[in-house]
Order: structure tokens, then C-alpha cells, then sequence
């Protein structure tokens, strides 16, 4: 019988080990096997993608940041169809600097 403490080779009829002195008639730990780790990783993997998918729906319910507040098309040239730039003459000042300085 193998000492599940040192690894020594002891005779089954012992009751303790030869090397390190564990007692042998108490059952070894549990030890998992590749089936546990397979189940307990799979649980694992299951609970993530439905963490993930609960998480991707509840930010689909969120408003765009875009759709919050009116922005300017001249700070967002992006987010406009078709052209990618605002030509020269569709480009604006901010109002406030407009005003004079007093």
C-alpha cells in the first residue's frame, strides 16, 4: 500500500507508515478526478455565458450615448450618412464664441 502523505511503499497488513508514520487505515482525501473537473468547468462555462448574454441585454435596454443630448454635427462628423467630412462652408462656430468679449 502506497503512503498517500510520502509516497513510501509500505505492505498492505501495516497500520501506520514505515516513513513518515500517517496512519494507513484512514481513508485517503478526496482527490478529484477528470470527470469533476470536466463537470465543474462546464458549470463554470455555462454560468459566464449566461452572465454575458444577461448582461448584453440589460445594456441593449440603455439609451445610445449619442441619443442623450443633442450634439453638434460639427463635433460628430462620424455620425453622419454618406460623407465623412463637412465641407468648409457647413462648418460653424460655437454661438457663445460669436458673442464679444466684454
Amino acid at each position: 500500500m502506497k503512503c498517500m502523505n510520502c509516497g513510501q511503499q509500505n505492505k498492505e497488513t501495516v497500520k501506520a507508515c514505515r516513513k513518515c508514520g500517517r496512519d494507513l487505515a484512514v481513508p485517503p482525501a478526496w482527490f478529484p478526478d477528470a470527470a469533476w473537473h470536466l463537470k465543474t468547468l462546464g458549470i463554470i462555462y455555462a454560468a459566464l455565458i449566461v452572465f454575458y448574454l444577461g448582461v448584453s441585454a440589460a445594456l441593449k435596454q440603455l439609451p445610445k450615448p449619442y441619443n442623450i443630448r443633442k450634439i453638434p454635427v460639427e463635433l460628430t462628423p462620424w455620425l453622419r450618412h454618406g460623407r465623412t467630412y463637412l465641407p468648409e462652408d457647413e462648418l460653424k462656430p460655437p454661438a457663445h464664441a460669436a458673442e464679444p468679449a466684454h
